[in-house]
């Protein structure tokens, strides 16, 4: 091995471990039993237990888990369409929306937060699970679109003009013959759509309230007003399940692609 790899993979494996480093820090702090502490002194279940106790806690859970889940949704399918249309267009205007449906990456969210403040306000969706799903599903767009393209540029596209030139018309040849063979890249786009969702917490503080009050935004504001311990709790439990999550789907792409090549 060459030093410019080796220094590569020490530069990556630092940049690694400082991105952990909080993670490992918050995870046993929320099992202290006393005010947040690390190392903890003792350990307790005290701050689990005072978040699935609260009902604030849970209105708030359960708000953020039917806008994940509905956006990620919503989005999939939105974002699956438009990766396919994208795959099949030569028309360079076409491909430049691309460069739109990406537009939630590239802009600061601060400003895309107050654009969707400004059009909420007109139309009256501020507070309601309606704007909440609907802000979501144009933050997940990128993330799908963006999975599913990966996956339509390895699908090989004469398995298509085959299929339909045995009569079956694109619709069906495309939940057929595509959709099976590009799954890990729906659920991948899917999965990081849910987590986007999930974490998201600048549009929801301008656009949440009241009785659509997201988890993120409950925990900002029990962070600003107090240093609830709770908090670590609820931040060990989202890491972990995101965590989960991406492993799940990593472990299913590898499947899916070790399937197909022993199918090859």
């Amino acid at each position: 091995m060459n030093l410019p790899k080796i220094l590569l993979r020490i530069v990556v494996a630092l940049i690694l471990a400082w991105l952990i480093i909080p993670v490992l820090i918050v995870l046993p702090m929320s099992f202290s039993a006393r005010f947040l502490t690390f190392p903890p002194p003792s350990w307790s279940l005290r701050w689990y237990e005072a978040y699935f106790g609260s009902a604030a806690w849970m209105q708030a859970t359960r708000v953020s888990l039917i806008v994940a889940v509905s956006s990620a949704i919503l989005a999939t399918i939105l974002g699956t369409a438009a990766a396919y249309g994208l795959n099949l267009t030569q028309s360079r205007l076409v491909r430049s929306l691309q460069a739109v449906l990406l537009l939630p990456l590239i802009v600061p969210i601060v400003i895309t937060a107050v654009g969707v403040f400004l059009v909420y306000a007109q139309v009256g969706l501020l507070a309601s699970m309606t704007g909440l799903i609907l802000a979501n599903v144009m933050l997940g767009l990128p993330y799908v679109v963006t999975s599913v393209l990966v996956g339509l540029r390895k699908f090989d596209p004469t398995q298509e003009m085959v299929s339909r030139s045995l009569g079956m018309n694109r619709w069906r040849t495309f939940f057929i013959v595509t959709l099976p063979q590009i799954r890990p890249s729906v659920i991948s786009g899917l999965l990081f759509a849910f987590i986007s969702a999930m974490d998201e917490t600048v549009v929801s503080l301008f656009i949440s309230g009241g009785d659509y009050q997201t988890l993120t935004k409950r925990m900002f504001t029990a962070l600003r007003d107090e240093i609830d311990p709770t908090i670590a709790s609820i931040s060990s439990l989202m890491t972990s399940i995101s965590f989960i999550l991406l492993i799940l789907a990593a472990m299913h792409a590898r499947k899916t692609e070790y399937n197909q090549g022993r199918a090859l």
